[in-house]
């Protein structure tokens, strides 16, 4: 599945639909960092299905100075200690270790 600190702490509630699209409301859009710093709107959308996150909205990445939008987040093999991120340029993947504990997010 995908690691318990994935959103971040700020979360203030969030729906899941029938078939399968997550909404997460934050009170406000903030910045966190995993890697990279990451940008979360006030709402987050995606289909949510085992281990991924498909179809991104309301959450984007920095890199090399840009903002680029994170499309899929993804766990294919829990055992590879793996999470990977489409920015849609590239696929850039991190270790789940740094998605444990949900992160501080800031205005």
């Amino acid at each position: 599945g995908l690691p318990a600190g994935l959103l971040p702490k700020e979360v203030k509630s969030y729906t899941l639909s029938d078939n399968g699209t997550l909404e997460v409301l934050l009170d406000e859009p903030c910045l966190t960092k995993y890697e990279n710093r990451v940008f979360f709107d006030s709402v987050v959308r995606a289909n949510l299905s085992y281990g991924s996150l498909i179809g991104v909205v309301g959450l984007s990445q920095e890199e090399l100075f840009l903002w680029l939008p994170v499309k899929d987040i993804i766990v294919n093999d829990p055992t590879s200690g793996l999470i990977l991120f489409d920015i849609g340029l590239a696929h850039k993947q991190l270790s789940l270790s740094l998605f444990e504990d949900p992160p501080l997010c800031k205005p």
